[in-house]
């Protein structure tokens, strides 16, 4: 018993511990002798295995396996139950099971967004195929820049998983750079098309971040499409130097702002806002606020809700600022005026 690996408990007729090893000992957190005579605290019967938790005298618990079987010794039936500490299959258990939820869930949610664009393509392109259909010129091309809008849209879809299976993957660490961040706004701003001058942007043109320059768009992105879900233009981006070390991006809006009741959820996986100013059910994943938080820790900052005034509510995000450049080396002298 001495050199058994598990923890080995013999309890008596009336539920007491009579006999335990050094295993059972360091399992139950306390020294052998303290452990003789105490009640054992679990049923005990010749069953197959059960799961118990333990919580040790320091407050911490464990997930344990038992195993019981009886004999008689001495003229007394004993219970021998044998414990095997599982805490740590449990949670790798739990894990892989949290996980494969959430999967579930992802793919319910994807599957859903991405039957409309789809299936809006489809009538469309088939409209297009049809011989019998007469269009006229503008009616083909607004049937074209609606299939671009869905293009863009399951594109934008695709985009959004792959930034969440590379966090699931932890590989969130890109190579930071130093970004010029009024530069780069404009540059990016032509992404957004026609919703592009429905952006008002502050920043000084000195301030530069130090950042992966696609985790950058894609933090700033979701803010701007939450910003057009759910408040109303203009929409601002206001760019300010927080301290030596960090800058603050503030993406705000006109919008009657966020219920206090949906803020402490916002950041969470799957989780969705409320109904938009139009009184429409919000569509989305509930995974762009997720993804702008968990870049923004990765690269070192961090992404929150502020719910400002009545009329300027807005999201923010923290980033690192670039370090600043070593100054030049001095130019050594020249050999004739050293030796001079």
């Amino acid at each position: 018993m001495a050199a058994a690996p598990d923890g080995i408990v013999v309890v008596d007729g009336q539920g007491n511990i009579k006999l335990c090893n050094p295993a059972a000992a360091a399992l139950f957190g306390r020294p052998a002798r303290g452990l003789l005579q105490l009640p054992f605290g679990f049923p005990v019967t010749a069953t197959g295995a059960a799961e118990i938790d333990l919580v040790l005298p320091s407050g911490q618990g464990r997930v344990v396996e038992m195993r019981v079987t009886a004999t008689h010794a001495l003229g007394e039936r004993l219970h021998i139950a044998t414990l095997r500490d599982v805490t740590e299959r449990r949670r790798a258990q739990r894990t892989l099971e949290a996980a494969l939820a959430r999967q579930d869930s992802e793919i319910a949610i994807t599957a859903h967004e991405l039957r409309n664009p789809l299936a809006t393509i489809s009538v469309l392109a088939h409209t297009l195929r049809d011989a019998d259909t007469h269009l006229t010129d503008d009616q083909r091309t607004d049937i074209a820049h609606r299939i671009i809008d869905s293009t863009e849209r399951l594109q934008a879809l695709v985009r959004k998983h792959l930034t969440v299976a590379r966090i699931d993957a932890r590989a969130t660490h890109a190579a930071p750079r130093p970004v010029p961040v009024l530069e780069f706004i404009l540059e990016q701003l032509g992404a957004l098309g026609e919703d592009a001058p429905r952006v008002e942007v502050d920043c000084p043109p000195d301030v530069v971040a130090y950042v992966d320059r696609g985790d950058l768009w894609e933090m700033l992105a979701n803010y701007l499409e939450n910003a057009f879900t759910y408040g109303r233009p203009p929409v601002g981006i206001h760019v300010t130097p927080s301290s030596p070390a960090h800058l603050t991006v503030r993406v705000h809006d006109r919008g009657p702002g966020i219920p206090p009741d949906v803020v402490p959820r916002l950041f969470r996986r799957f989780s969705r806002g409320p109904d938009t100013p139009h009184g429409t059910r919000p569509t989305g994943t509930g995974l762009g606020l997720w993804i702008v938080r968990n870049l923004a820790r990765a690269a070192g900052g961090d992404a929150w809700y502020d719910p400002g005034t009545r009329a300027d509510p807005g999201f923010c995000l923290r980033l690192r600022r670039a370090p600043p450049a070593p100054d030049p080396p001095t130019p050594a002298a020249d050999a004739e005026g050293a030796g001079a």
